[in-house]
């Protein structure tokens, strides 16, 4: 990735279920730019946290993603599952920052609207709330 070393993880309090437990950051304007630009593939425990974030795209990426979108507290106000490459996801005034992850983490860890999320972005200088 392009972003920080993987160091951190992201899990849902709600379903308690770990989303991603190699978790990135992309909280620089290079990092947000890049994010997963270029990567060949994206394993099931890695995920990208984009710092500040309303909305993303998959161009010139390769594989479909889930983006769940996050508010300021760690909760889930928008969810895209399966982001196809080459796509604009929608933008959402409400959302704070937002979570790449594999195709169907969404799905297999019944992620929804509402969830709360607790991040921890160890080694990247940001501590999200609980």
């Amino acid at each position: 990735m392009s972003a920080s070393v993987a160091c951190g993880y992201a899990f849902n309090r709600t379903r308690r279920q770990y989303l991603a437990t190699r978790l990135s950051i992309a909280d620089t304007h290079w990092s947000r730019f890049c994010g997963l630009l270029g990567k060949a593939d994206f394993g099931q425990d890695q995920g990208l946290w984009i710092v500040p974030c309303r909305g993303v795209h998959t161009l010139w990426m390769r594989f479909p993603i889930d983006v769940v979108y996050l508010s300021r507290n760690n909760v889930v106000v928008h969810l895209e599952s399966a982001l196809r490459p080459w796509r604009f996801a929608p933008v959402r005034l409400g959302a704070a920052s937002v979570l790449e992850l594999p195709e169907n983490t969404v799905r297999l860890t019944g992620t929804t609207i509402g969830d709360q999320l607790e991040i921890d972005a160890r080694g990247s200088g940001v501590h999200a709330p609980a």
